[in-house]
């Protein structure tokens, strides 16, 4: 999961491969309510671990159900409609799926068994109404207050005196998730008598009713449709337990890797598993809007796989009430379509994580897009080659704390392949903020390098050199942590190769034994470096690699031509998406001369000295720091005096003594540099 402030993409060029995707978090959050509900205990597989569902979670246990979980299965003893805590401060941080449901199953529980409830979450939700809600809930007789302005959280839910006597009234247009709640809670207080809701207004976002109604009917409750304007509640109703339920994986996050097959599933498709034909999530139906688009879609029950057809893609004109969180992944695609795309009856954008229709609208022309918004639409034209004041622009993209805003703006990376593009001069875009995509789908970016590709010299390298005991190791990690870029410890390699050839038993004086070891590395034999730690067939092997035999083997099979070309090759396989970051001492000259940013890093031997004498102590080494001064001394002019990659700042370098700086001042000072280079430290023609 990324945890960077931003996230820099560089131009994509082709889409193919096979991904699995995380669990739907309309359905995750949905059975999780109803297993806490329920009498018994109910395991649920393949559950979305996101912010969300975390925020959930929490909920059910401070309300005390019994909850165990093993990585996506959770078992979730139930309350059987009953309250065991009376007294609950409940945070819910952006989930309007955990907040709405418990809200109206709180109020009812409150005003039947006593019991009193605060509900508050970040600022964002503080915006975001919840009154139409509240205004069906008050009439039947619960007390609700809400603590701040009215007809928004933070909400305390004291009691009350129930009267369900008359229908349930609950508007219905501006968002379904008000509808849901009442769905899922009245049950509870079903016994006596039927229970009727009355929709007011037109029903936005049928397919999300669908999808409530479908799980309770898993859980025992039928409810009977009457149009999409009355619902019934059977008198007597009670949850039971399905005992295992499954999560499918979430349609609307399918749309990002449909739209990406769609625009660049050239050579071969986007395989995505965990949904397919057979979803009863709405969603699904955005493939219906992809293939208008252009789109060639085949799928199975539990399958899809998109590639490109139509190219450019096709502008539509589209009602989107029915797939109104997937519709925005169109807007994007729009960017690739021949003519304007024009989204209808998507006011539900307005009241969402942020104001999605001016958000879109204000980020897209960013991109150089013509976008015209209205109250319930959005209109947008791509960009127009040629035109600088509306070609495609590098755009660095506002998130708004709203995940969707993250994964559809990632699109843009392709704009290499855009029909209005100049593909000799793609743009780069940065994604701020790429963390919010936790709320539903931690692993996003991740799945997206998975499927993506393009050319290795358009993916950015930063290279750390530098002596020894200078810190490089150190600052490029740091630097690899900070913008969710790959890393590469290159003078490690070295070391694996001979704590692997010690292991092995293979003769230090066997060249080319040595050579085959070392061409196995990172093909037959996995590697990956963690910050601080190296990790070699899924083993952790940092401290095996600096024992003192180990560094000897390491510095005899380096004398050999054919490991040093075997491990330089290495080296350069390191560059992957979406980004590397490598430190060593000839990365910046010899390795990757075309890097992005190339950092000499230095310091006096007195502070170098220090630093190593700090560091063997701590091991428990006997040292004086004038054996180490010497010592340093020794492999600076070693290092210097190299018949081949000799030890010196590339031409192109930026230099920064650190003997008087933090680590991360020395990160901060780097990082400075990035910023004030992008987006042509990125995109250089």
């Amino acid at each position: 999961m990324y945890t960077t402030a931003f996230l820099d993409l560089p131009p994509l060029l082709t889409a193919g491969g096979t991904l699995r995707l995380p669990g739907s978090k309309s359905i995750s959050n949905r059975v999780l309510l109803l297993a806490g509900l329920s009498e018994g205990t109910t395991v649920v597989h393949d559950l979305l671990a996101s912010d969300d569902t975390r925020v959930m979670l929490e909920a059910l246990r401070a309300l005390g159900c019994g909850i165990e979980q093993n990585g996506d299965t959770v078992h979730i003893s139930g309350l059987a409609g009953k309250l065991s805590v009376m007294q609950a401060d409940l945070f819910m941080g952006n989930a309007g799926t955990a907040i709405r449901p418990l809200t109206a199953a709180l109020a009812l529980l409150s005003a039947t068994q006593g019991g009193v409830f605060t509900l508050t979450g970040i600022p964002r939700m503080h915006e975001r109404p919840i009154g139409d809600l509240v205004d069906a809930l008050r009439p039947l007789g619960c007390v609700i207050e809400c603590l701040a302005n009215e007809g928004y959280p933070p909400l305390r839910l004291a009691g009350g005196q129930l009267d369900l006597s008359c229908p349930i009234q609950v508007r219905g247009d501006v968002s379904s998730q008000f509808l849901t709640a009442l769905l899922l809670s009245l049950p509870l207080v079903s016994e006596d008598q039927d229970l009727v809701i009355e929709v007011v207004g037109e029903l936005i976002s049928k397919p999300y009713i669908e999808i409530t109604l479908n799980l309770l009917a898993r859980f025992g409750i039928q409810v009977q449709r009457q149009g999409w304007e009355r619902f019934v509640i059977p008198r007597g109703s009670r949850y039971q337990s399905p005992g295992h339920i499954h999560v499918e994986a979430d349609a609307s996050s399918a749309s990002y890797f449909i739209a990406a097959g769609a625009i660049a599933g050239i050579e071969e498709p986007v395989r995505i598993e965990g949904v397919g034909s057979a979803s009863i999530q709405g969603d699904i139906r955005f493939i219906e809007a992809a293939e208008a688009m252009g789109a060639k879609v085949s799928s199975g029950a539990n399958w899809l796989e998109v590639r490109r057809g139509a190219w450019p893609l096709k502008a539509i004109d589209l009602d989107c009430n029915h797939i109104p969180d997937a519709a925005m992944t169109l807007a994007v695609m729009a960017l690739y379509a021949e003519g304007t795309t024009r989204l209808r009856n998507i006011a539900s954008w307005r009241v969402k994580e942020t104001d999605r229709i001016a958000a879109m609208a204000c980020e897209l022309r960013k991109l150089g897009a013509n976008v015209v918004e209205g109250e319930d639409f959005i209109e947008v034209t791509p960009p127009v080659r040629g035109n600088q004041a509306g070609g495609w622009q590098h755009a660095s993209i506002h998130t708004y704390d709203d995940h969707r805003m993250a994964m559809c703006f990632s699109l843009a990376a392709f704009n290499a392949l855009a029909p209005t593009a100049d593909a000799s001069k793609p743009v780069s875009v940065r994604i701020d903020d790429p963390r919010c995509v936790a709320k539903t789908f931690p692993d996003y970016f991740e799945a997206l390098f998975q499927v993506a590709q393009t050319r290795p010299d358009w993916i950015p390298v930063i290279t750390v050199d530098g002596p020894t005991a200078s810190g490089k190791g150190t600052l490029a990690s740091a630097l690899a942590t900070r913008l969710g870029y790959q890393f590469l410890d290159s003078g490690s390699l070295y070391r694996i190769t001979g704590l692997l050839a010690v292991e092995q038993g293979i003769d230090l004086d066997d060249a080319n034994a040595l050579e085959q070891l070392a061409r196995q590395l990172g093909e037959a034999i996995s590697l990956r470096f963690d910050r601080e730690h190296i990790w070699v067939d899924g083993r952790d092997v940092s401290e095996a690699v600096r024992r003192e035999e180990i560094g000897q083997a390491a510095s005899r099979l380096s004398a050999y031509p054919g490991v040093r070309q075997a491990l330089l090759e290495l080296q350069k396989a390191f560059r992957g998406l979406p980004g590397l970051v490598a430190d060593g001492r000839d990365m910046g000259t010899v390795v990757f001369p075309d890097a992005a940013l190339k950092v000499f890093l230095t310091a006096s031997v007195a502070e170098r000295a220090e630093r190593r004498y700090r560091q063997l102590l701590s091991k428990g080494v006997s040292v004086t720091l004038d054996e180490i001064c010497s010592d340093l001394e020794a492999r600076d002019l070693r290092d210097r005096s190299r018949a081949v990659a000799p030890l010196k700042p590339a031409e192109d370098a930026q230099l920064l003594d650190n003997s008087a700086l933090t680590i991360e001042q020395s990160v901060d000072t780097v990082l400075g540099w990035w910023v004030a280079g992008w987006p042509h430290v990125i995109v250089r023609h």
